[in-house]
């Protein structure tokens, strides 16, 4: 049994508000590491980075929508998130997993999310 499950107890509500506070830790620790990405790549002063948007996605394959020239992915359906990031000037876009896992993306390597609802 995990901690959370321990400190939730038998509860299901309690078990979905531990599941949430982990996955609000889980975003929280991606921004500021896509944070300090960004003020490395541009340059810019961590305090000029500002994330100026964070869209839940579906990417349509463990590329994660930014696929590399000769690189294999896995061929499932991967929930997400399309961060965009203005670092002193510099618009960056940031393509993730629902496990914390990024990549910034340059335009031309940028594919479409899966059309509709997230998964």
């Amino acid at each position: 049994m995990s901690r959370q499950d321990t400190e939730a107890g038998a509860d299901p509500e309690r078990r979905a508000e531990a599941s949430a506070s982990a996955v609000d830790e889980t975003m929280q620790a991606m921004l500021e590491q896509i944070s300090t990405d960004a003020a490395r790549r541009t340059g810019a002063a961590p305090d000029a980075v500002k994330i100026l948007s964070v869209e839940a996605v579906t990417w349509s394959d463990g590329s994660l929508g930014c696929p590399e020239p000769g690189m294999l992915y896995t061929q499932a359906l991967v929930p997400g998130h399309r961060i965009s990031v203005d670092a002193g000037g510099a618009l960056l876009v940031y393509h993730a997993n629902a496990r914390g896992g990024f990549v910034q993306c340059p335009p031309e390597r940028a594919l479409a999310p899966v059309p509709g609802d997230p998964v």
